[in-house]
This record gives C-alpha cells, sequence and structure tokens, in this order.
C-alpha cells in the first residue's frame, strides 16, 4: 500500500462518498448484523452533506482510492448528555468520531485503527479534552477496535434510528 493521507472532503467528494458507503453496506460480511447500515437509511446523504458543511467529513486515501471516510465533528450534541463521561467537558470541549467506515478492498490492513489515529490527533490539534464515539451494541468488531485504541465503554443507551428501530448504542471516551 502506498502512503495513505487523511483530507478534508469538498463538495465534489459527494457522489463519490455516497458511493463509497453504498459499497460498504453491499461488500461487508455480516453487515446486517453488527453496523446494520442500509442504502438510504445510515449514513444518508443528508447526514454526509452535513458533515460536509461543518467541515468534519474526511476521506483517508491512498493515491485516488478512499481507503477509507469518517466524520470528525468538534463538538457532540445532545445525544452525548446522559452518560457518565469521566472528563467533564462542555459540547465544545470534545470530539466526536461519526460514520467511521473502510473500503472493503482495504479491511483487515489496520486502515480502521489508523484512522482512529488520525482523528484522535486531529481531536489533540484543536485542544479537546476528549473524544467519544458509539457503537451499536451489536458491533463487536467496532468495539474491539475502539477498545483496543484505548476508548474506555462509558456506557449504554436505547435509542431509536432509522436504520435499527430501538437498539442499545455503547458509548466510548478517550481523554486526550
Amino acid at each position: 500500500m502506498n502512503k495513505v493521507e487523511l483530507i478534508k472532503a469538498e463538495w465534489c467528494d459527494l457522489p463519490y462518498l455516497l458511493t463509497f458507503y453504498n459499497r460498504i453496506i453491499d461488500c461487508t460480511e455480516n453487515m446486517n448484523i453488527y453496523a446494520r447500515w442500509k442504502r438510504g437509511m445510515h449514513p444518508t446523504e443528508q447526514a454526509i452533506k452535513a458533515y460536509m458543511e461543518g467541515q468534519a467529513m474526511y476521506l483517508y486515501m491512498d493515491e485516488d482510492n478512499a481507503a477509507g471516510a469518517m466524520a470528525v465533528t468538534m463538538e457532540q450534541g445532545d445525544g452525548y448528555h446522559d452518560i457518565a463521561w469521566e472528563v467533564m467537558a462542555d459540547d465544545h470541549e470534545v470530539a466526536v468520531i461519526h460514520i467511521l467506515g473502510v473500503n472493503p478492498d482495504y479491511q483487515g490492513k489496520g486502515i480502521g485503527k489508523q484512522m482512529i489515529e488520525k482523528a484522535i490527533q486531529l481531536a489533540k490539534d484543536s485542544n479537546k479534552k476528549a473524544i467519544r464515539l458509539d457503537a451499536l451494541a451489536s458491533n463487536i468488531p467496532a468495539q474491539h477496535l475502539y477498545e483496543g485504541r484505548g476508548f474506555q465503554y462509558k456506557g449504554k443507551r436505547n435509542l431509536f434510528a432509522e436504520n435499527t428501530g430501538w437498539t442499545d448504542f455503547f458509548f466510548y471516551e478517550m481523554r486526550l
């Protein structure tokens, strides 16, 4: 694999990102068990656009191919308020990783780990106190990835999402 770099997505990347996420949905083994992403339901075009408007959407590029994509917001939303976090921080003092996906051609090659390290560095560079994320309780591979990178489990909430209905989400945090 060539040198891989994290770049901020631009508006011209939107069609590419939609195709990218659909390919992950179509080609990732056990998607219906673990992440439970569904075409048109999660991640949605509207969500990707919102991340792009907030300058939070990133591509992890290997020459002309995206090895991965993710959003890293520099504040947390209301859905993160009811968790017993270790780090006491206001919304704007926290970064959050969203919709981290790895190209099926790159899965199993450590790309997810590299992307998390890049997200941690983005949060540190922005002087955040912590970086947080959530994962479906059924997404055991993601939980292993996050815990393996040093994230600590901080709680569970039962939330509604279009692609899952009511389901349990696990919340994770890393002190920076």
